[in-house]
């Protein structure tokens, strides 16, 4: 049994300029000797088709959007650790997310690298979610939306390139 409860509802949910502002992010986790390190990225299954997808929710009114990413990362994912670095705005249309606020679906996502201290064995959405360490190749390959891979392909790419040739881990807030 779960102590943490998952947010439900759009009560209080983020809006701007006809969007839904969600937040999500990308863990890392460094595996292997100091000669080899191998960055994976932890993602989790879609409950309403094939693919894989990045933990991301809704940004709500009483919290920053760092801590809306945190909190979809225990939500989701079952994991705790550091924002390391912000990667980036993607915009995306949901399907599923229409509402009167946003009758088109659209959504923004901002999107955070977090460096993984810690994976819990019970988490709010453990029934219906399955988490998942790839390889930033295998997890391209794999997402379910052109969104997400191009968060991988940028945002996350060019952080790491940067963090790996000794330039700064930490993010710009937004």
């Amino acid at each position: 049994m779960c102590d943490l409860v998952a947010r439900t509802g759009r009560h209080q949910q983020r809006y701007e300029d006809g969007r839904r502002l969600v937040a999500g992010y990308r863990a890392d986790e460094t595996s292997g000797d100091e000669q080899k390190k191998v960055v994976e990225v932890l993602m989790i299954n879609s409950q309403s088709g094939p693919g894989l997808l990045f933990p991301k929710g809704g940004w709500e009114n009483d919290e920053t959007v760092e801590q809306a990413a945190a909190r979809e990362a225990i939500e989701e994912a079952g994991v705790r650790g550091d924002i390391v670095q912000f990667l980036g705005f993607y915009d995306f249309k949901s399907k599923t997310h229409q509402d009167a606020c946003c009758p088109e679906g659209m959504c923004r996502a901002a999107v955070f690298a977090l460096h993984v201290k810690e994976e819990l064995a019970s988490w709010p959405e453990q029934s219906t979610r399955r988490r998942t360490w790839l390889t930033v190749p295998e997890a391209t390959s794999q997402c379910r939306y052109q969104w997400m891979q191009e968060a991988l392909l940028t945002g996350f790419s060019e952080w790491h390139d940067n963090w790996s040739k000794g330039g700064s881990a930490a993010g710009d807030p937004i």
